[in-house]
């Protein structure tokens, strides 16, 4: 029998040393105190302290998520938004609207010889601003006209529409007519906005103080 523990078979030995490692790395973790136990009690309490942080970070995500929807909800609304103002606009903006139904006239080959404003009407949320035309031109650049005028970037309606053809002569007519001229009238054209600076003074009741 060895006397010695150099003169043991190796597995012996091998079995030894692994026997001691595994009591020494126990007695690391467990014994209270030791540099072995304290990074294990330091890393279960970053581990408990990672896992609600965590649980956080996850929540935190959804509403980052969340704000870019609605980002990009916000910018969806603010082009409609834009794109309704152009139609409709706050203020009247009597001067542009004229020159684009002028416009619209004179691409189409029509001759507008009187454009009147008409008073505004209120409605419950806007104000109609009609104008009386009285027009002449061929009678398919008419009906290109009045197409031009649903293309505009206003909303437009055409209506009270009184057109008469024209003869072979010109005379029963207060304007010198264009060659080609087949149709004349009158019709009316309105537009709305939508800012209340601009509706009409309501008239004072009988009796009521100044």
């Amino acid at each position: 029998m060895p006397s010695s523990f150099r003169e043991w078979p190796w597995p012996l030995q091998a079995l030894l040393f692994f026997g001691v490692a595994i009591v020494l790395t126990l007695a690391g973790l467990y014994i209270p105190g030791l540099p072995l136990a304290n990074m294990r009690n330091q890393l279960e309490a970053a581990q408990a302290e990672y896992k609600p942080l965590n649980a956080e970070v996850q929540n935190l995500r959804v509403y980052k998520q969340r704000r870019v929807e609605l980002q990009t909800e916000m910018d969806a609304l603010q082009k409609q938004l834009t794109t309704l103002q152009t139609i409709v606009p706050e203020e009247k903006q009597t001067d542009e609207f004229i020159l684009m139904v002028q416009r619209a006239a004179i691409s189409s080959g029509v001759s507008i010889r009187t454009l009147t404003a008409q008073p505004v009407g209120q409605k419950p949320y806007y104000f109609e601003m009609p104008f009386e035309i009285e027009a002449d031109g061929p009678y398919y650049s008419v009906l290109d006209f009045f197409a031009k005028l649903g293309r505009l970037s206003r909303i437009i309606n055409v209506g009270d529409l009184q057109l008469t053809s024209v003869g072979g002569s010109n005379t029963n007519s207060k304007f010198r007519l264009a060659p080609g001229t087949t149709v004349t009238g009158k019709f009316t054209v309105t537009t709305f906005f939508t800012s209340p600076a601009e509706a009409p003074a309501e008239p004072a009741k009988p009796g009521a103080k100044k």
